[in-house]
């Protein structure tokens, strides 16, 4: 089989859970299939396209400037012209495709300017909407292009992926998508560098956050609206009441940093909380596994890979049951689960983890069998080769 990945993220221009599915799932494909061609079209935010090894997949490079926040969307349209010229390229000289396969609405119009050449089957991975992102409601200009944007991708593609049976719903409400054109395959972790640390003698890091006394809660995310930090920090005194010998490092950035910092003053809970900002790869997956619980409050998660990797690292997690949490965590049988935006819920599911570490131990376990059995990416590729090849199936049909 041939096929065309059109990604607006492909490594080393990696910026979210998007970039890095594709980043995994590719040569996992490859390996599943090893008579698999893939042809990887995607934009260059550097002057000079970074090399690409031999032995891996062909990847088309388009030079193109980096968005602008205040044009993004007219700029990742501008950007899918000479994306879509190299497509349209790439297609005439090494085509025709069995299929296409893009990431989100960001690099659609090139998908579509191949499918139009060729009438190539077209899959879709969706793996956000931005109606979701806002419950259902859109905030201004920027806000309705992408969600018409992202409903043109869903009409025109022939099958669509979702991570998640919450993403699912949202496509089949939002967009009217029939049931029978979506397949959810979630996304995938590959836990073999988890295994390598919790072999680790850590005691010397863990000592940079916390006594060896206390107790580790760890979160890490963007810290915006949707992905609830400000929930666990209101969380925190009721949490202390309980386990006063407890540290919480919250990791990452953005705009509600220092809204954190304020609130974490004015409830006086400054020797209890770490605001690591920007975490490095390497010291994130150590805190994952140091940590006695990892924490993630989301009010909105199309699927939810930071819970994944908490499990793969064989860590406690304690998640809100929203859109795709809900699905990688089942509660009291790989983690625990609290309502969403509830404070006391949360500091209730914490309390009940950092209280009870047999009980927590096993439900880690659980999870990490269940990470190993349904999450590993071979299993992921095999999904995905075979909605390829229903797409493909069906057309020939047509």
């Amino acid at each position: 089989m041939k096929a065309m990945v059109l990604t607006w993220e492909y490594p080393p221009y990696i910026n979210g859970g998007l970039g890095q599915h594709v980043k995994e799932l590719l040569p996992a494909m490859r390996t599943l299939d090893t008579e698999l061609e893939l042809h990887i079209v995607a934009p260059c935010f550097d002057q000079s396209p970074p090399v690409v090894a031999v032995d891996g997949p062909a990847v088309h490079w388009v030079v193109v400037a980096k968005p602008r926040p205040n044009h993004f969307y007219d700029d990742v349209e501008h950007a899918n012209r000479a994306l879509a010229a190299t497509a349209v390229r790439v297609a005439e000289e090494w085509g025709p495709f069995d299929v296409l396969h893009v990431h989100d609405w960001l690099a659609s119009w090139a998908a579509f300017a191949v499918q139009d050449l060729h009438d190539t089957p077209l899959v879709a991975t969706i793996h956000a909407t931005e109606r979701g992102r806002y419950r259902g409601h859109l905030h201004g200009h920027l806000s309705e292009a992408i969600d018409s944007a992202e409903r043109e991708l869903c009409r025109r593609a022939d099958h669509i992926i979702t991570c998640s049976s919450a993403m699912q719903a949202e496509v089949e409400h939002y967009f009217g998508v029939e049931p029978a054109h979506v397949t959810v395959i979630p996304n995938g972790i590959d836990g073999s560098y988890f295994d390598v640390l919790r072999e680790t003698d850590l005691s010397a890091f863990r000592a940079r956050y916390a006594l060896p006394h206390e107790q580790i809660v760890f979160n890490v995310g963007r810290l915006v609206y949707e992905k609830g930090a400000d929930l666990l920090v209101e969380a925190i005194p009721l949490v202390l009441q309980e386990t006063p010998h407890t540290r919480f490092v919250i990791a990452g950035q953005g705009p509600l940093w220092q809204t954190l910092q304020h609130r974490v003053a004015d409830l006086r809970i400054g020797s209890h909380v770490t605001l690591t900002g920007f975490l490095s790869d390497e010291d994130r997956d150590k805190l994952y596994v140091a940590a006695d619980c990892c924490v993630f409050p989301s009010r909105y998660e199309p699927f939810g890979i930071v819970a994944l990797e908490s499990m793969a690292a064989g860590t406690p997690v304690v998640v809100t049951d929203v859109g795709g949490l809900g699905t990688v965590v089942q509660h009291e049988k790989t983690g625990l689960t609290a309502y969403s935006e509830n404070v006391d819920s949360l500091a209730e599911a914490i309390n009940k983890t950092l209280g009870d570490p047999a009980e927590s131990g096993r439900l880690a376990d659980n999870a990490l069998h269940q990470v190993r059995e349904c999450f590993a990416w071979q299993v992921i590729a095999g999904m995905t080769l075979r909605v390829y090849k229903q797409a493909t199936d069906a057309k020939s049909l047509a």
